[in-house]
């Protein structure tokens, strides 16, 4: 019996997907509720001190790309056009997604964790014209750009998605 047609290989592989959209799902839900309370209870551009001079709530929107490339230019259908490519960038990820190999496990629960920060952030475009964000962590007089969890989880997914990539070699057979 091929591997393909063994009811446990399946069964592994539904439940192996399950978990992968279970956890995408689970991203994409916290980031829009972490979303809507900021919206709710931070006026916009307003900080809120969390750990004082380290980490801050405070609420911004992004209408550019990432790390707030292209915010501060405006230009015609910009809303729509970075969707587009968002939408194409969200497109590709899962067509590589679905075609990487069950057993490779980190690279699938990374490219699920940047599917869902994908999402997340396309949702804010579509329904705002702009991404909030929120998290702002300084170092002294320094702030890094404001970020959400769907960053997070993008940044996490391509960090796991590096650690599989660094193991590339282990799925080739060697002669002595």
């Amino acid at each position: 019996m091929s591997p393909a047609a063994d009811p446990l290989v399946s069964a592994e592989r539904f439940r192996l997907h399950r978990l992968e959209v279970a956890v995408a799902a689970g991203i994409v839900v916290v980031d829009q509720i972490t979303k809507a309370l900021v919206r709710a209870h931070v006026s916009l551009y307003d900080t809120v001190p969390v750990v004082p001079g380290i980490l801050n709530l405070t609420h911004v929107r992004n209408s550019g790309a990432a790390f707030g490339f292209l915010n501060a230019v405006e230009f015609p259908y910009k809303s729509a056009i970075l969707a587009l490519i968002a939408t194409a960038a969200f497109v590709g990820i899962a067509f590589y997604a679905a075609r990487t190999a069950t057993d490779e496990r980190v690279a699938r629960f990374g490219l699920a964790m940047i599917l869902a920060g994908a999402i997340g952030n396309l949702i804010d475009r579509l329904v705002l014209g702009s991404v909030v964000d929120f998290v702002d962590v300084v170092f002294g007089s320094w702030h890094f750009w404001a970020f959400n969890v769907a960053d997070s989880a993008i940044t996490l997914g391509v960090i796991a998605m590096m650690i599989d990539m660094m193991g590339t070699g282990r799925h080739v057979s060697t002669t002595s």
